[in-house]
């Protein structure tokens, strides 16, 4: 395929065929079908509903990712007439080129297109997803430092954080901090929260901060009091979570977040040494 023909068509794709409503992308059937070198609907309707029968057989909803909808199109002397459409997804796009006529250039250049796009949509979707989990790590971690400080502002001692912790644990999951560390197969050494999901971090930050406000608000001054307010807080947020269908004991674990971190921190790293640098012009 010629370097001309491919700039093309990927200015095509991108400048001219997709659109956007809302803030989502989405590519309109007929302008497609133009695009892949179908000249007939009826021909380029049957690949498309060969792209449906994939789409719901990978468990994906059809109706997410192929609207039907109705085009006002020209006609002679001024006339109009509707005729049926289909909004399309970028996922649907790709499944219609997977479908389509192999021997055409356009298929064999969509087939590729869409596939590279849907892959770094993917990828975008996983990163941002990671930074989120270790974001929730840190605002976790915050948020005890605050608590261990309010028991001593509050009791005048530490001992009994890591007990208040536990306890608060035992409440959220209907089980001992050992007995999830077992469960989700925590390597000695690391904390229980470092393989939890985000909806769980989430959770115990939640509640550890239902704990620093009410510690202070109602100058809660015994460990055992702290420790009883921290662990009916644990038991409401696990009572939220139950009631929504949610038993965060029976969730499976995440990546250790430390690696997941590493690895961020990597990848930004090489993007960075990899970025062309910027060609500064000499003054005249």
């Amino acid at each position: 395929m010629k370097i001309a023909l491919i700039r093309t068509l990927t200015e095509t794709f991108e400048g001219h065929a997709q659109q956007t409503e809302d803030g989502l992308e989405y590519w309109l059937a007929r302008n497609l079908q133009q695009l892949l070198g179908y000249s007939e609907w009826r021909n380029f309707t049957a690949v498309t509903a060969k792209a449906r029968t994939a789409c719901e057989g990978s468990g994906h909803q059809v109706v997410d990712h192929f609207v039907d909808v109705n085009k006002t199109i020209a006609m002679p002397k001024g006339a109009t007439k509707e005729v049926p459409d289909v909004m399309l997804s970028r996922y649907a796009c790709y499944l219609i080129a997977q479908n389509g006529d192999p021997k055409k250039v356009e298929i064999a250049f969509a087939q590729t297109y869409f596939a590279i796009q849907t892959r770094r949509a993917e990828l975008i979707e996983r990163r941002l997803l990671e930074v989120e989990r270790v974001g929730a790590r840190h605002k976790l971690s915050d948020t005890e430092r605050e608590l261990s400080t309010v028991i001593y502002e509050q009791t005048g001692g530490y001992e009994d954080f890591a007990r208040i912790r536990s306890r608060g644990d035992a409440a959220l999951f209907g089980k001992p901090t050992q007995a999830m560390k077992a469960r989700w197969k925590v390597p000695d050494g690391s904390a229980l929260a470092d393989f939890a999901p985000t909806i769980v971090l989430k959770a115990k930050d939640f509640a550890a901060e239902i704990t620093v406000h009410n510690a202070r608000t109602h100058q809660i001054a015994a460990q055992g009091d702290i420790a009883s307010e921290h662990t009916s807080n644990n038991a409401a947020v696990r009572e939220t979570l139950l009631s929504r269908g949610i038993r965060p004991e029976s969730l499976a674990p995440a990546e250790d977040v430390k690696k997941v971190e590493r690895r961020i921190t990597s990848e930004e790293k090489a993007s960075l040494k990899d970025a062309a640098p910027l060609r500064i012009l000499p003054l005249e």
